[in-house]
């Protein structure tokens, strides 16, 4: 029996653990087609000063393939993307990959996934497996006069290292986890620096002290390095941490909530500027930004955080809406991703032409965030509605793959030739997860936050992890159409 072809659109981290998963199965070849010129999605695209992941380091690692030599509790942007690339060659990854290769469209014909890219290829397979990422399209603000700006003005995830930041008057626009850690970055090496916050976040405090070179050593020892995971405090603080998602009047929210409060009262001193700093929502309702020194930085000498409205961008500058024009050399938009995009703008039709973007007309929607109906062997990873927040997203896909192998296995085994969700599994799927979703504290919390889709409801995993570990370990087959 002729070996299944596989296909994996993205080299980020999901589009690699899938490539490995695939590699090592008897009976499928991989192809793996990444639109970049280098692995590390994400990683790869945003390089910005003070890029750091808000996952426990030795957490943001596959679980096959721990990561010793991490600098600190919190892993540094270049490190992260090192990593990848080490992975990537480590498992022969490279000879399987087209770089430069953006898909334009995937149609489900004759039992297989033909694609055609913008470059003129074409190829086909019986799976698709769609490790696009969430964060890579850039929400780029519309601000009047943008356009007439005099000095450089990018999106974080576009940052300009030509340029010498030493001695520039730098606008940050935006205060989620980017904003923040850009602020943390420079405040104190650039000439002046400005914040600017349309919406107070709470702060999470962390230690994120740098390894010693003992420490390092010692975690080259696989029992040390496990003992400096715990993996049981590990799991009991994301257990914790999701309690808290779905109920923001447990005890857990309470202590989340109570340190960050604490955080602010304790961190800042001009009452004024606590007070511009203090969010009216309730603590979680959007993504919780850890930060060691972040308000430590807004107080250094020339920083400022600025709160009034932006009412256009001017050649010099930024005029707010009390008509004050500050003069920058720099504007960075760290506003952000389209986080609904997923797939798209590539088109996918399934079987009978049926078509994702009409299937997603309203918002995206997806079987436990994996698989849609009359889609067959076609799997997202990290897809519309999965769990999100301060998880590691590595030991998310690790998950995910659980249940995506165990669909393959009759499709690679040659028992059956299609495997996706039926319409009425992914219909009560969706059902319950908006009807519990509606109940977290993205929903009840007070604020807006890309956490919520086009009808205001949280595109996120509404119930415990443990829920999710479970799901992903057992699919239930009945809500599975295996023709």
């Amino acid at each position: 029996m002729a070996n299944k072809r596989a296909i994996v659109l993205g080299a980020g981290m999901a589009g690699i653990l899938a490539a490995i998963k695939l590699k090592e199965t008897d009976g499928v070849d991989v192809v793996v087609y990444e639109k970049s010129d280098r692995v590390g999605g994400t990683w790869r695209e945003n390089t910005y000063p003070g890029l750091t992941c808000d996952t426990p380091s030795h957490h943001y690692t596959y679980s096959f393939a721990r990561n010793p030599t991490w600098s600190r509790y919190l892993p540094p942007g270049p490190e992260i993307q090192r990593y990848f690339e080490g992975i990537t060659e480590r498992f022969g990854l490279y000879h399987l990959t087209h770089f430069n290769e953006e898909a334009v469209s995937a149609l489900y014909e004759d039992g297989k996934w033909h694609l055609e890219f913008a470059s003129g290829r074409t190829d086909a397979g019986e799976i698709l497996i769609a490790a696009t990422g969430v964060l890579h399209h850039p929400n780029i603000p519309k601000i009047e006069g943008a356009e007439s700006f005099n000095g450089a003005l990018f999106h974080s995830s576009r940052w300009d290292h030509s340029i010498e930041l030493k001695d520039k008057r730098i606008g940050v626009i935006g205060s989620g986890s980017t904003g923040v850690q850009i602020i943390s970055a420079l405040a104190g090496n650039v000439a002046h620096l400005e914040h600017y916050q349309r919406t107070a976040q709470w702060i999470m405090p962390v230690d994120n002290t740098p390894y010693t070179k003992e420490q390092i050593e010692s975690f080259h020892d696989p029992k040390v390095l496990e003992e400096a995971m715990d993996f049981e405090g590990y799991s009991a603080a994301v257990n914790a941490y999701t309690e808290a998602l779905l109920d923001s009047d447990s005890e857990m929210a309470q202590q989340m909530a109570g340190a960050c409060l604490m955080n602010l009262e304790e961190s800042i001193n001009d009452p004024e500027l606590k007070e511009r700093l203090r969010p009216n929502h309730k603590a979680m309702c959007k993504r919780l930004i850890f930060s060691p020194d972040y308000y430590q930085a807004i107080q250094r000498p020339n920083t400022a955080l600025v709160t009034n409205g932006i009412k256009r961008i001017v050649p010099e500058g930024i005029e707010t809406e009390d008509g004050e024009v500050h003069k920058l050399d720099i504007i960075v938009y760290a506003t952000g991703f389209k986080a609904d995009r997923f797939v798209r703008p590539m088109t996918v039709k399934g079987r009978g032409g049926r078509d994702l973007n009409e299937l997603w007309a309203d918002y995206p929607k997806a079987y436990l965030a994996l698989s849609v109906p009359d889609f067959p062997n076609f799997f997202m990873l990290n897809g519309p509605n999965g769990p999100v927040g301060n998880f590691s997203l590595v030991e998310i896909a690790e998950n995910q793959w659980k249940w995506v192998e165990q669909l393959l296995a009759p499709v690679v085994a040659g028992d059956a030739s299609e495997v996706c969700c039926t319409q009425e599994a992914m219909e009560t799927y969706e059902a319950s997860r908006e009807a519990a979703a509606k109940t977290t504290v993205w929903a009840t919390g007070g604020c807006n936050s890309w956490y919520l889709n086009s009808a205001g409801i949280p595109a996120s995993w509404p119930w415990n992890y443990k829920e999710f570990e479970r799901r992903m370990a057992s699919p239930v087959w009945s809500d599975l159409d295996v023709r």
